[in-house]
């Protein structure tokens, strides 16, 4: 089926490119998941594109993470990643003001060069997503911004009252992508999806075919549960990558959100 039949309202009102490129990749994939790759060297992070590849429709990096990194050997990363069919979402949660944003882009690692899709939050305002808009142009390229409406941490302070201000805001730029929702917590997430509507995705942490509390304070749903509440996409990392076997359990959380998406 084509995208449009399979997305519905979101691909007829989607407000940025950027999501009906990521729309027509996950059904060419039936994959919903995005791999949160936090490896710390480039041969694990090329390693693991390979195995899971085909399950996956998009990537989460943190460039900064990476104990080896060049340019060049970045370069031909992304390279590989364009060649599995995915978006490079790089987290880096920017939170400055709009100029300071832009010039982030740019730099050493040059992220307005390679990435599809970075994180920003709004506490400095919206002027944050304009920036990062001029640091894309700075490059001759194009993406989309996904503001932090929720976290899935314990304790996270990411109150209500801030979610309801990043989606007001957030719902009138083009330039915003979508939201970061939590999908740990579905009844929260059924909460978000009424506030967005349709025009915007919601992109989920948060979720593991092993429910319940894992380290660090972060807490884990069902991916099929948070797609049915309006997930747009699942971001899955240990469950992928600390597995025995990573392409097996790609294909399992490719499934599960697949499913999801057909049944909602």
């Amino acid at each position: 089926m084509e995208a449009a039949a399979i997305w519905g309202e979101r691909w007829s009102s989607a407000t940025n490119s950027m999501a009906k490129e990521y729309m027509e990749v996950a059904c060419r994939k039936q994959s919903l998941v995005c791999l949160a790759a936090d490896k710390p060297t480039m041969s694990e992070l090329e390693e693991l594109i390979d195995a899971v590849g085909p399950y996956i429709a998009a990537l989460k990096t943190h460039v900064d993470l990476v104990e080896d990194w060049t340019a060049e050997r970045w370069g031909a990363f992304c390279k590989r990643a364009s060649a599995h069919n995915l978006l490079i979402f790089e987290d880096r949660k920017f939170a400055d003001i709009g100029k300071i944003s832009r010039h982030q882009m740019g730099g050493v690692y040059a992220i307005g060069s390679w990435s599809n899709l970075v994180t920003a939050h709004l506490i400095s305002g919206p002027d944050i997503v304009d920036g990062l808009q001029a640091g894309w142009g700075d490059y001759g390229t194009g993406g989309g911004v996904l503001l932090l409406a929720q976290m899935s941490s314990r304790g996270n302070l990411l109150n209500p009252n801030y979610t309801d201000e990043v989606v007001r805001l957030g719902i009138q730029h083009t330039g915003v992508f979508g939201f970061i929702g939590n999908g740990s917590r579905p009844e929260e997430l059924k909460l978000l999806r009424d506030k967005v509507g349709t025009e915007k995705m919601i992109w989920t942490p948060g979720v593991n075919l092993q429910t319940g509390d894992g380290a660090m304070g972060q807490r884990y749903g069902d991916p099929t549960e948070a797609v049915l509440a309006g997930s747009d996409c699942v971001i899955v990392g240990s469950g992928i990558h600390g597995s025995d076997d990573p392409a097996s359990s790609a294909k399992a959380y490719a499934d599960a959100s697949w499913a999801g998406l057909l049944n909602r």
